[in-house]
């Protein structure tokens, strides 16, 4: 990561598909060594779903690191929002600098909001993809916290099909943890949820209602093995 987050900032005079192509071979990287060294997997169910000729919102649920990683390998070009002061942490703040992400203010209230709302729809405009993680941090196994308003009032607004996305990867690369442990991540991938127009609450329950039901991931099996 430090390697990238530094020779990256040679590249800020760039495009940003330059950029994001070259700091997203960290994250290929990394699930490559994860596989060698932990002996971590992952296998991703209903991927055929998602139409990667038209750009979308990604709602999917915070456990670990490890989806801020793999993220990037299953969908095309993304931007993630996320907390402003994540951009101050030397080295994976000067990264993902580089890939243009929504960086808000908790503390800014209804401005955040605005902004999120705002600098989603250009994103999406630019034919960029946007990742939420809706209920705002990370959450142990086996656990569904609060979905926040921001996502719900960006996909109430934006004509985009929406992707709902599940896993169970706080099992294996636990928050606040360096140990990795062996297995085989599950990941699931609704199908296209299409929000527009509708209202941010009931868009929240929607979402809240799809994870619930996939909270409890079975371990074993799967298609799709990476």
């Amino acid at each position: 990561m430090i390697f990238f987050a530094v020779t990256g900032q040679l590249l800020w005079p760039f495009p940003f598909h330059i950029r994001y192509r070259y700091m997203t071979q960290w994250g290929r990287f990394t699930l490559w060594w994860l596989r060698v060294t932990c002996g971590l997997r992952y296998v991703v169910h209903g991927l055929e779903q998602v139409d990667k000729q038209r750009n979308g919102l990604i709602f999917a649920r915070h456990e670990s690191a490890w989806e801020t990683i793999a993220l990037q390998s299953l969908f095309p070009p993304q931007v993630y929002v996320l907390k402003r002061e994540l951009l101050r942490i030397p080295f994976f703040g000067w990264g993902m600098a580089l890939l243009h992400p929504i960086a808000l203010d908790r503390k800014a209230g209804r401005q955040a909001l605005v902004k999120l709302v705002e600098q989603g729809l250009a994103r999406l405009q630019q034919g960029l993809w946007v990742v939420i993680f809706p209920e705002g941090t990370r959450m142990p196994p086996g656990t569904l916290g609060e979905i926040k308003i921001g996502g719900p009032m960006l996909a109430a607004k934006a004509d985009v099909p929406s992707y709902l996305l599940a896993h169970n990867a706080g099992q294996f690369w636990p928050k606040n943890g360096f140990m990795k442990y062996p297995g085989v991540i599950q990941v699931v991938i609704s199908p296209p949820f299409y929000f527009y127009g509708q209202k941010p609450k009931a868009i929240s329950e929607q979402i809240q209602h799809w994870f619930a039901q996939h909270l409890f991931l079975d371990q074993q099996g799967g298609r799709n093995r990476h």
